[in-house]
């Protein structure tokens, strides 16, 4: 018997997009930031990051048959979600804690909630805030290029949560952590924006991120309205009131926006579907929302980054943000068109 065909009032749009191919766009935009984690940190780099999205897939597969519902880790969100989150662990971080990341995102964050597009947290920095259980292991980072000798197929030893002093690779601080604690400044600006400075997997390399970034863009993937509002904020207020003073005022803005997880936040994560506003003045106002208590936690709080919580804090009013932000079609009492 023929399928019959179903047709709905209109309109009738066509589009060749999808959420495989918006999520396929994002991975291939990621992948400058993970060859350059992986020139820089070695191999376990790259250990991390399969581990982590073949476990988040894995995660939405096995969630999917309990439920006995249509598999839909194909759609790559989880792949994504994945890749994401081992971008926000340091190199020395265990295989077993980067898997409860990835349940935890998947299973807690994301599917209990309905699944993709039902969520209101962004499931990789949710999974990053929890994963601060384990604060001593968070926060150890190593030196680029010192860490190459770390296997692939082992994990560091950690004693009582602490690093061993006869590990392999030179553990340092980041460079908001000498900032905010010693106010040091970085020696090179140039080597924030190419790399080649001690924090997460994703965070090393400004310059591949801005690349990824344009690729998004070129694609549509995203607009422009909250990486420019949220980098532009942080931009502003950091120039207008940096804690250094004086003539390193612009110096102390570029180390504010190139260091820490500000950009890989302002690309790849503030412009989540899922979590951000729909409406362009929405996106404007979430931007500078997000680049307002980034600083704010930057600079008053015990914490040298704030990215991460100040997108999650903004995640929660991004409906109420919508909300107030759409306009009224002219003579109806309805909501117009204003989406970006």
């Amino acid at each position: 018997m023929a399928k019959k065909l179903l047709v709905t009032s209109s309109p009738h749009l066509r589009a060749g997009d999808s959420t495989t191919t918006v999520m396929g766009d994002v991975l291939i935009a990621l992948v400058p930031a993970l060859v350059v984690s992986v020139v820089f940190f070695g191999f376990r780099a790259l250990g991390l990051c399969l581990v982590s999205v073949a476990c988040c897939m894995a995660f939405e597969t096995l969630f999917n048959w309990i439920r006995k519902k249509p598999n839909t880790a194909l759609d790559l969100s989880s792949a994504v979600t994945g890749l994401l989150l081992a971008f926000c662990v340091p190199v020395t971080t265990p295989y077993w804690m980067i898997v409860i990341g990835d349940f935890f995102a998947i299973v807690i964050v994301k599917m209990l909630f309905g699944g993709i597009g039902k969520n209101f947290l962004n499931p990789a920095l949710a999974a990053r805030a929890f994963l601060f259980s384990w604060p001593a292991i968070m926060t150890t980072f190593v030196d680029p290029f010192s860490s190459h000798s770390l296997s692939i197929f082992s994990d560091p030893i950690f004693q009582n949560g602490v690093i061993p002093e006869n590990f392999d690779a030179t553990t340092t601080a980041t460079v908001l952590s000498e900032l905010k604690n010693q106010g040091q400044m970085p020696e090179s600006i140039s080597s924030l924006f190419f790399g080649s400075q001690a924090g997460c997997l994703g965070e090393v390399s400004a310059a591949m991120l801005l690349l990824g970034g344009l690729y998004l863009l070129f694609r549509k993937v995203i607009s422009w309205h909250i990486p420019v509002s949220y980098i532009g904020t942080v931009a502003l207020v950091t120039f207008l009131f940096p804690k250094t003073g004086g003539m390193f005022n612009f110096q102390y803005m570029l180390v504010q926006i190139l260091s820490g997880g500000l950009i890989l936040g302002a690309v790849f994560m503030a412009t989540d579907y899922t979590t951000s506003p729909i409406t362009k003045k929405g996106k404007l106002i979430y931007g500078v929302g997000c680049g307002l208590l980034t600083v704010f936690l930057r600079y008053f709080s015990g914490y040298p980054e704030g990215v991460s919580y100040a997108i999650l804090l903004m995640n929660v009013l991004a409906f109420t943000i919508d909300k107030k932000t759409m306009p009224k079609r002219y003579g109806t009492g309805g909501a117009a068109e204003d989406v970006g």
